[in-house]
């Protein structure tokens, strides 16, 4: 409770510019809260004001935590500082400059590893969850964002309807772009039942996922909120399993986040190295990150959150194109926090370099986006405290990305020159232990996390491993590029082109980890028995955790 207090000074940074919901946007959405009939057209007028809203609400309302507002003067002058110290450097005038950069960079690849280590060495803690009968689930909301994703739509259907929770307290929103008719009519013509709904996203800009999400949440009337991708196969029980968490804990608990790896992690080369660097992030990293109450940079998918946290919070910033890291810093500086739970979700991982290269584009340009989005003073204790976190994060996978190329090029020629007969001196063979360390914990990182994961791995991609971060420095000068000439740009990842698309390759939970002792379950049946999952007659659950005003985190949107 002690993050709520010291949150209560959030109102100090925010525009107090929202204007209140008119009448009829009342009216709408006590009708969506009620269950309207899926083809009821929204008002023309609020399909105008909700479309603007999800383009700008956030950068209206709390400019500082949005990327739409760019730099700050203070940052634009602090960058042009480092460039212009990086350029008289590289020009051989400032050689002291050199030293310092290196022994930066050497200090921050040392906190690298010893976060590793560290990772290695502590097993996960997953939430701690309280088993519920059916009648004590809370509703519960699944958006989807979908753009060009006609070919997947059969197996994510299927995969959703795999999911182990009863069907009167679930919706499922299919957010789609409203020019996008060739998916329109694939969801169409499924015949979807009275769980969906088909929300079209007007036309506009930013043409980003966040928006889409904004815009799709306005018809959601769940108490749990949770993001899924068009290629998703979460486990069945991943949605039971974070109602149960949240229920178990207090209403700082904004968000829980699921592992992903990926289905066709077997596929090729660059499959399995993809679900190395996932299984280390989601399986070692991210756990020791939620075990230090650091904030948490979310992945894109399998977010469950408390809804009324995620609208007291803005809800996603349509101008971050990686809208789910921002996120997971902002729910920290408000005085919320975010955790992990097991079963994961499996999703599809680009087959071939250059989807590869675009989709990590988009990854490292929302970093930076981030970056600068939470380096902005706030004034806010948790976003002071969360600087640190910032920056072995967000800004150290930004760093490593620019120097996995120029490394990888000095090892060459330092090998070159050893075989030449040249011999090594000391200082060679310092920097060529150090590089050894960071490449060796990461791989044991990688092998822990896939182990953890209940996923094979093979010697020889442990082995491989440097062959891969190279091509993160191609797309991270991409990014930079972008952030300069189009930082608002999505480079969308097309799906559905892996040749494992066997359905019923879903998600397995991991081997048995840790976590907090479960509180003993409770029945809302009479007779003290199970009750029927389905029962449309079943009451609605009420709130995943306390909502009293008084023990509410401030708000961004109001």
């Amino acid at each position: 409770m002690e993050n709520i207090k010291n949150a209560t000074c959030v109102d100090d940074v925010m525009d107090q510019g929202q204007a209140s919901r008119t009448g009829a946007d009342t009216d709408a959405m006590a009708a969506i809260e009620d269950g309207p009939p899926r083809d009821t057209p929204t008002p023309e007028i609020l399909t105008r004001l909700w479309a603007s809203d999800a383009a700008e609400g956030l950068a209206r309302r709390a400019p500082r935590f949005s990327a739409r507002t760019g730099l700050s003067p203070y940052q634009r002058w602090t960058l042009m500082i480092a460039v212009g110290f990086l350029v008289l450097g590289a020009a051989g005038w400032m050689n002291w400059e050199v030293s310092l950069l290196t022994g930066l960079v050497g200090l921050l690849f040392g906190c690298l590893i010893s976060l590793r280590l560290l990772a290695c060495l502590l097993p996960p803690v997953w939430a701690r969850h309280r088993p519920l009968p059916a009648c004590a689930l809370p509703r519960a909301s699944l958006i989807i964002a979908l753009y060009r994703e006609s070919a997947v739509l059969p197996v994510l259907v299927s995969a959703l309807e795999a999911i182990d929770y009863p069907a009167d307290r679930l919706e499922i929103r299919l957010a789609l772009e409203a020019d996008d008719s060739e998916t329109i009519a694939a969801a169409r013509a499924l015949d979807l039942d009275q769980k969906y709904r088909i929300v079209l996203i007007p036309e506009g800009g930013p043409r980003t996922k966040p928006r889409a999400l904004n815009y799709a949440l306005r018809f959601c009337s769940g108490e749990i909120v949770t993001i899924h991708d068009a290629e998703d196969r979460p486990h069945p029980r991943q949605l039971r399993t974070a109602a149960e968490s949240f229920a178990a804990a207090g209403p700082e608990l904004a968000c829980l986040q699921a592992p992903l790896n990926w289905f066709n992690r077997a596929e090729c080369w660059l499959t399995r190295q993809f679900a190395l660097e996932y299984a280390a992030h989601f399986h070692t990293l991210l756990p020791l990150y939620a075990r230090l109450r650091w904030p948490l940079p979310l992945g894109g998918t399998s977010n469950h959150f408390r809804t009324a946290a995620l609208r007291r919070a803005g809800g996603w910033d349509a101008w971050n194109v990686t809208e789910d890291a921002d996120l997971g810093f902002r729910l920290h500086a408000l005085g919320y926090r975010c955790d992990i739970i097991a079963p994961l979700t499996l999703e599809e991982a680009p087959t071939r370099v250059w989807p590869w290269v675009c989709q990590r584009t988009r990854w490292l340009k929302g970093y930076a986006q981030t970056l600068a989005v939470h380096s902005r003073p706030s004034g806010l204790p948790e976003q002071r405290q969360s600087h640190f976190a910032l920056t072995l994060t967000l800004g150290a996978a930004l760093i490593s990305a620019l120097a996995h190329a120029p490394l990888a090029a000095a090892c060459l020629l330092a090998l070159i020159g050893v075989l030449a007969d040249k011999g090594a001196d000391s200082a060679t063979w310092l920097h060529g232990g150090f590089l050894a360390l960071g490449y060796g914990t990461s791989a044991a990182t990688a092998a822990l996390g896939m182990r953890r994961a209940g996923l094979g791995v093979r010697l020889s991609d442990l082995l491989l491993m440097p062959l891969y971060w190279p091509l993160q420095s191609w797309a991270a000068v991409r990014a930079l590029y972008q952030l300069a000439t189009r930082p608002y740009f999505w480079d969308k990842t097309e799906h559905g082109l892996s040749t494992f698309t066997d359905p019923a390759c879903t998600s397995r939970s991991p081997p048995h980890s840790p976590y907090s002792p479960p509180a003993p379950e409770s029945s809302c049946s009479p007779a003290g028995g199970p009750d029927n999952r389905s029962a449309p007659s079943a009451a609605h659950a009420s709130s995943p955790g306390p909502s009293s005003p008084s023990s509410r985190p401030p708000s961004v949107s109001s």
